[in-house]
């Protein structure tokens, strides 16, 4: 694990060949971001503005939403596009560079569940691993087997601490039952802040991850458990 900053690089060619590029700048260790928030902060950003009713955070200690204010980077691109643009997008760290020709809310859903990950938000915060290995472009399927190995590999690693695992994955459903209803609040917050439907429709498609995978959890696993039974044998 090195120690230098971990630069993650979204760049966008829009369809008038513009070029943006957004830049998330990671703690390698904290994972948390050190790219400087807008100054000022859209209000918008403000924590008691459309609060999440399941937020733990209070307004007189911690004035701004910690995930609008990360998401306030976002909303100057996502104003120059409508969902269905095409754009090139390519995300660049220093392992690989990845490209891919997508729509402009597939384009920004990518990066926005990377920095709501990263935000400070308490309840992505299982996410935040998952960001140092992060999958531009990630299927529901991808995702999948993404998350549930963190939540399984946290779970190991609390048995080795001599603490009681929960391998039943009933945690990891709590936990995407809690950021869905973080992304209905984020999504008026963006209904609020943009002039177009791509930020929008970009969380709208976020949560639908959230929802497909939390009312189907063991269903999406019974899919993925074909694909692993060669390993099952190897495995006794």
């Amino acid at each position: 694990m090195g120690s230098d900053p971990i630069v993650i690089e979204y760049r966008y060619r829009l369809p008038s060949q513009e070029q943006e590029t957004l830049t998330l700048t990671l703690d390698p260790v904290s994972l948390t971001p050190l790219d400087p928030l807008p100054n000022p902060l859209p209000n918008w950003t403000l924590l008691s503005f459309e609060q999440c009713e399941n937020c733990p955070l209070s307004s007189s200690e911690m004035p701004v939403c910690p995930l609008a204010a990360r998401l306030a980077v976002l909303t100057p691109l996502c104003n120059k596009l409508i969902s269905f643009d095409m754009v090139d997008v390519e995300v660049v760290t220093r392992e690989r560079t990845v490209s891919a020709n997508v729509s402009a809310e597939q384009g920004i859903c990518s990066l926005m569940g990377l920095v709501s990950a990263v935000s400070g938000c308490p309840h992505t915060a299982f996410f935040r691993p998952m960001a140092r290995f992060h999958l531009p472009f990630a299927t529901p399927e991808e995702t999948l087997f993404r998350s549930t190995g963190s939540y399984l590999l946290v779970e190991y690693l609390r048995q080795r601490q001599g603490e009681t695992p929960h391998y039943d994955l009933s945690g990891l459903q709590a936990i995407y039952d809690r950021v869905s209803e973080v992304n209905r609040s984020v999504a008026e917050r963006l209904r609020a802040a943009s002039r177009t439907d791509s930020a929008l429709n970009a969380i709208v498609q976020l949560d639908y991850y959230a929802q497909g995978l939390s009312f189907s959890l063991e269903r999406s696993l019974d899919h993925l458990s074909e694909m692993l039974a060669p390993f099952w044998a190897q495995s006794h």
